[in-house]
């Protein structure tokens, strides 16, 4: 069931963005930009082998990977939430999703996933372990929504599905190529007029707020048979007086430096911390270490730690990131504040570190 499950989530076969001058094009698909690191060269494996090792992993006891101590939620300030229009703020909901309020009126959503597991089957796959900070009822409404990539934490389609039948009307939503397809396939059905379809570098304008989208070192897939059909990327968020890097899911590498020789650093950042564990995750996600190394090369005032504490995606335990990151910013000389994590329901209001 689970394979027939797969199956019936893949994707075509055919990149039908195809750009021959564009080097990280395939006729089939996409390519990362730099080769991997081969620090991180992950086990060889069969492709039933690998898959089947990928489903143990999903399906292990937790209390290897349960928190040492229970992680807390907050009370989300849903006032100051519907109310903002004028002050930049970061809700941390859980995982990769946020809601950004850019200051300027717009509510913009990353990466919604408010799914019990984070899989293509509701019985198996990585299960929620801390509620959403913010529950889909309770959000303003949202705008624009960012997308980072295909994989199930990251790109739900029941999450998806209830914000385009948001009440005051769909949010705009802003993918790589090929993730706009399968959003007028699952989600707006056949509809492409609340979509934007972004090759990395490309932006969008939207209401003075410019969305960029970058490249960094991942893949994507949503079935054994479809890997790295659909781009993937990070953000940048740009508008008069504030900047805002989403990191989506990526592995350290030289993109860095590409996107630092773009942007003249970031005001505020979420930036994944997690399943970094064992070390070939690193060729998928960055660890503490290198999510700190991205901070400092990317010149960024305030970085928010994401990717931890809500489902069990590596082998460590759901709150070791934070540990390992308060050991990353004390050797790499970066200060508490400038690193650091919230609490699911939390909000980040920049404007009061001034």
């Amino acid at each position: 069931m689970l394979v027939l499950g797969l199956l019936l989530a893949g994707c075509a076969n055919v990149n039908p963005y195809f750009d021959s001058n564009k080097p990280h094009h395939r006729p089939e698909g996409f390519a990362n930009n730099y080769p991997p690191n081969p620090a991180y060269q992950r086990p060889k494996l069969g492709f039933f082998e690998g898959w089947a090792a990928r489903i143990r992993n999903w399906t292990e006891d937790a209390d290897a990977r349960a928190p040492r101590a229970p992680i807390e939620p907050v009370t989300p300030d849903l006032a100051f939430i519907h109310a903002n229009r004028s002050e930049p703020a970061l809700t941390w909901i859980g995982h990769a999703t946020f809601l950004f309020q850019t200051g300027t009126g717009m509510n913009i959503l990353t990466d919604p996933v408010f799914d019990e597991r984070a899989s293509p089957v509701p019985f198996a796959g990585p299960k929620r372990h801390q509620r959403p900070g913010v529950a889909l009822a309770e959000l303003p409404r949202i705008d624009v929504v960012l997308l980072s990539h295909s994989h199930y934490d990251h790109l739900s389609k029941d999450s998806l599905r209830a914000l385009y039948r948001q009440a005051g009307g769909p949010p705009l939503l802003v993918a790589p190529l090929g993730v706009d397809i399968w959003l007028a396939n699952n989600v707006t059905g056949g509809d492409r007029s609340r979509i934007v379809k972004l090759d990395w570098w490309d932006k969008t304008t939207v209401d003075g707020v410019e969305l960029h989208l970058l490249p960094v070192f991942h893949w994507s897939a949503r079935s054994p048979w479809d890997r790295n059909e659909t781009l993937w990327g990070g953000f940048a968020v740009t508008r008069p007086g504030f900047s805002f890097f989403f990191s989506g899911d990526l592995a350290y590498s030289k993109d860095i430096q590409d996107i630092a020789a773009r942007f003249d650093g970031f005001d505020l950042a979420a930036v994944g911390i997690g399943a970094y564990q064992p070390v070939w995750y690193r060729n998928s996600h960055v660890s503490p270490d290198e999510a700190v190394r991205i901070h400092r090369e990317l010149k960024i005032k305030r970085s928010v730690g994401m990717h931890w504490g809500t489902y069990p995606m590596g082998q460590e335990r759901l709150d070791q990131a934070p540990l390992d990151l308060a050991q990353a910013r004390e050797a790499q000389g970066v200060a508490e504040d400038a690193f650091f994590v919230m609490r699911h329901g939390a909000t980040y209001r920049p404007q009061q570190d001034q």
